[in-house]
């Protein structure tokens, strides 16, 4: 199966703060908010939504091809996933430009403040699917220049490509209009538990709506795991408890890449979800969206300790 994920590549500079941001914000001030916290470590990291998903497939043996744009800055990046076994071919470097970058503070309790800087991501929408040398045939749509989810989504639906939607960081960016076509036409939707609230406050599409409209979704939570709704079924996944925790920065983007390591198989959803537990603590106990790794023969140990084992499975791990 061809498989090309859009979003955003970019630099991620990971902050973290000894502290709790909610012992510092004042209910009763919102309206006046101003707050500034100092940190105790500052790292740059490999990053972006796309690459993050990349990354991870290519480790469980997958090659991906990424649709993105980036700036001047991302010959070393870009030769380091082609070195993983990304396909980069259909990224396209803006003149002038400097690649996305992504901003996140970190507290004690893992609670997150970011920001994102567009940078050369703002070009996304003019890349096409039509002119790709092989069309897809399964596209991810996340996170990206705006401008460019609408654009894929309409492309996608023009040329009957099947498509998965996790809109996540940019629904407050999105109108309910666009969220809604999104949905409408994707094969299956992507989303935390709290941006599902959002998408629901937006378009009021909750889960039987959705659901009336025959798409899986996947919603993930955290430490406690993840729930996948399908055709009025429902599932849960535990999370996998990690060794240790580092940092969670990108492994809601592992998760992604474990699943969708299932699903371009066929596996069931349940294994699916399993494979994208896994995957996720595995970033979740290093430092960085990229940082962690693995070979497959010891995915393959850690998740059958865990979950088990079936003929199916092992053909792919």
């Amino acid at each position: 199966m061809k498989m090309v994920i859009t979003g955003s590549i970019a630099y991620d500079y990971l902050m973290s703060f000894p502290g709790h941001f909610r012992d510092h914000i004042l209910p009763d001030r919102l309206d006046s908010l101003s707050l500034s916290f100092l940190v105790d470590k500052l790292i740059r990291r490999r990053g972006g939504v796309a690459a993050n998903i990349a990354y991870t497939m290519a480790l469980m043996g997958e090659r991906p091809t990424i649709m993105a744009t980036v700036g001047e800055d991302f010959e070393e990046y870009g030769a380091w996933l082609q070195e993983q076994g990304v396909d980069i071919s259909a990224v396209r470097a803006i003149p002038d430009l400097l690649t996305a970058s992504f901003f996140v503070n970190t507290d004690q309790s893992n609670a997150q403040i970011a920001s994102f800087y567009t940078g050369a991501m703002a070009h996304a929408s003019e890349l096409r699917f039509n002119d790709l040398p092989e069309r897809p045939d399964l596209v991810v749509i996340s996170p990206n220049d705006p401008e460019a989810m609408v654009a894929y989504v309409r492309e996608c639906r023009e040329l009957g490509i099947r498509y998965i939607y996790d809109p996540s960081q940019q629904i407050v960016r999105l109108d309910a209009a666009a969220l809604q076509k999104g949905i409408e036409g994707c094969e299956a939707l992507f989303v935390n538990d709290y941006e599902m609230g959002m998408i629901e406050q937006k378009t009021g599409l909750g889960f039987k709506a959705i659901d009336r409209l025959d798409k899986l979704v996947v919603v993930t939570r955290g430490e406690h795991g993840s729930d996948l709704y399908s055709r009025g079924e429902h599932m849960h996944v535990d999370a996998v408890k990690p060794d240790q925790i580092a940092d969670p920065t990108g492994v809601g983007d592992a998760y992604r890449g474990g699943f969708f390591k299932g699903y371009m198989h066929g596996l069931s959803l349940e294994r699916c979800g399993q494979l994208g537990s896994l995957a996720a603590t595995y970033c979740l106990e290093c430092a960085g969206p990229q940082e962690h790794c693995f070979n497959m023969s010891d995915f393959a140990d850690r998740f059958r300790e865990i979950y088990g084992s079936d003929e199916e499975l092992d053909q792919i791990l």
